[in-house]
C-alpha cells in the first residue's frame, strides 16, 4: 500500500478531494464499455445476451429465463448450516428494513383543508446479485427483503451463468431466492442484466422495472448510469471500499485484518487507512503485507491493495482525519477511535459507519442487519444506501373543500396574475360561478 502524507499542508475542501485516493481511470473506462453492453440489449434482446454470455461468462446455450425446478433443487442440496445463517440473516434485514417504512402522516392545513403524505411502493422491481469472484446469497436477501418489506408487488433477479454450474445460476443464489419466494430469476450478468432490467427483453419475457437495485463491479456500477432516466436505481454500488480512521491506542492487527478482508473482493477494491500515528501507520503497513500474503485470494488482495485506489494516509489530527473521511465518502468507514461511540457524529458521510473494535465490515456483510448495498465512489455524501425506501415513492395527496378553496381563493388567483397564468386563476374562478 503506497502512503498519502498529507500532514502539515492547509487544505480546502477541493484540495481534499482531489487527495482522494481514486481509480479514476477505471470508472471511466467502465463507463464507456457498460453504456455499449446496455444498449446493445436494448436494441437486439436475447441475442445480445447470449452473445455476452459467452464472451463474458463462457457459457452458451444455457436457459436465461431459469426454471422453477432449478430453484427447487438448489433449496434440496442447501447445506443446513448456510440455511440456518441465511434465515437468520433474513430476520434481522427484516426487522431493520421495516424501521425504514414511514406511516402515513395527514396535515391538516386548515378546516376542511388536509395534505396526506404517504409512501408508495414501485409495481416492480429488478434486483442484480453479483456472482463472478465470489458467490453473495446475503446480496439476494439485502436486495429481496427491503423490497418485500417495502410492498412491491413483483421481484425479478438476475445473476451471472456460471461455466462450471452448466451454465445455471450458482445453486445458493437459486437457494436463497427460493428462501425469499422468488420465483423470476435470469441468468444474465453485469451490465447486460442492468439494461435487461431498464428495457425488458420480450424474447425471455422479461419486463422492464421500475427500479432496479444491487451491488456489482465498476462496469454494473457504470450501467446504473447509463440507465438513468429510464428507470429507478439505487445508488452506484460499485467496487467495495473500507476506510479506517485509527488513533495510537487502536489494534493494527484487526485494522489489517479489515483492510484484507475487503480486498479480497475484487482487484478494483479500495482499502484505506487514515492516521494521526505514524508508528500505527507502520504497524498496519507491516500487518497487512503479512496477511495479504496468507490469504486464500493473495493474488487478488495484492492487485488491490497495490492498485491507486488504495493507501495509507497521515494527517496531523483528529480534525484532518474527519475532514479527509467526509470528503471521502466511504462505503463502509470503520472507526477503530478509543472515542468511537462520541466521535461517529462527526463522520456525517459514509454509507455505513462502524463503530468500535467489535464491530467489522464483515458483520455488516452478512449478519448485522443493516444492508450492505451501499454507495460507492463518494456517492455517499449525497446518496443512501439500499434499504426499504429505495423501493417506495413518497407521495402528496391533497384534499381542500369549497369553504376550504375559497379561503385561499384570492391568493391563488392574485399569484397566477403575477406569473401571468391567468388560466389558473380561471380554473379557481370556475369553481365559484355559474
Amino acid at each position: 500500500m503506497r502512503t498519502i502524507d498529507l500532514r502539515g499542508r492547509t487544505l480546502s475542501p477541493a484540495d481534499m478531494l482531489a487527495a482522494v485516493p481514486r481509480a479514476t481511470q477505471a470508472r471511466a473506462e467502465a463507463l464507456d464499455t457498460a453504456a455499449r453492453i446496455v444498449d446493445d440489449v436494448r436494441e437486439r434482446g436475447e441475442e445480445a445476451l447470449r452473445e455476452q454470455a459467452e464472451r463474458f461468462d463462457r457459457v452458451s446455450g444455457h436457459e436465461i429465463r431459469v426454471p422453477a425446478q432449478h430453484i427447487a433443487e438448489a433449496l434440496e442440496v442447501l447445506a443446513p448450516d448456510v440455511r440456518l445463517a441465511l434465515e437468520e440473516a433474513i430476520r434481522r434485514v427484516r426487522i431493520a428494513s421495516a424501521a425504514q417504512v414511514p406511516e402515513r402522516q395527514i396535515t391538516r392545513i386548515g378546516d376542511g383543508a388536509t395534505i396526506t403524505q404517504r409512501w408508495q411502493p414501485v409495481h416492480r422491481a429488478g434486483v442484480y446479485i453479483p456472482g463472478g469472484k465470489a458467490v453473495y446469497p446475503s446480496s439476494v436477501i439485502m436486495n429481496v427483503v427491503p423490497a418485500q418489506v417495502a410492498g412491491v408487488q413483483q421481484i425479478a433477479l438476475a445473476s451471472p451463468p456460471q461455466q462450471d454450474q452448466g451454465g445455471r445460476v450458482h445453486p445458493t443464489i437459486l437457494a436463497a431466492a427460493g428462501l425469499l419466494g422468488v420465483t423470476e430469476v435470469y441468468a444474465i450478468g453485469g451490465a447486460g442484466a442492468i439494461g435487461s432490467f431498464a428495457h425488458g427483453v420480450e424474447g425471455i419475457g422479461l419486463d422492464p422495472v421500475d427500479v432496479l437495485s444491487g451491488p456489482g463491479n465498476n462496469y454494473v456500477a457504470s450501467a446504473k448510469r447509463a440507465v438513468a432516466g429510464v428507470v429507478g436505481t439505487d445508488s452506484e454500488a460499485g467496487a467495495t471500499e473500507i476506510l479506517v480512521v485509527a488513533d495510537a491506542a487502536a489494534d493494527p492487527r484487526l485494522i489489517a485484518a479489515d483492510l484484507v478482508s475487503q480486498a479480497e473482493h475484487d482487484e478494483q477494491a479500495s482499502a484505506v487507512l487514515v492516521t494521526d500515528s505514524p508508528q500505527l501507520a507502520e504497524r498496519v503497513a507491516a500487518e497487512v503485507k503479512r496477511q495479504a500474503g496468507a490469504t486464500r485470494h493473495a493474488t487478488r488482495v495484492a492487485a488491490a491493495l497495490d492498485g491507486p485506489q488504495s493507501a495509507i494516509v497521515l494527517v496531523d489530527d483528529r480534525a484532518m482525519a474527519t475532514a479527509f473521511s467526509n470528503a471521502y465518502a466511504p462505503e463502509h468507514l470503520e472507526l477503530h477511535l478509543e472515542d468511537a461511540e462520541a466521535a461517529a457524529d462527526s463522520f456525517t458521510s459514509a454509507g455505513a459507519v462502524f463503530v468500535g473494535d467489535h464491530t467489522p465490515v464483515s458483520l455488516g456483510d452478512y449478519m448485522a442487519g443493516s444492508n450492505h448495498v451501499l454507495p460507492t465512489g463518494g456517492q455517499a455524501r449525497y446518496a443512501p444506501g439500499l434499504g426499504a425506501y429505495t423501493f417506495l415513492r413518497p407521495q402528496q395527496v391533497i384534499s381542500y373543500d369549497r369553504a376550504a378553496l375559497a379561503d385561499v381563493r384570492a391568493g391563488v388567483v392574485a399569484l397566477a396574475e403575477t406569473e401571468v397564468l391567468p388560466a389558473h386563476g380561471e380554473a379557481i374562478e370556475a369553481r365559484f360561478t355559474a
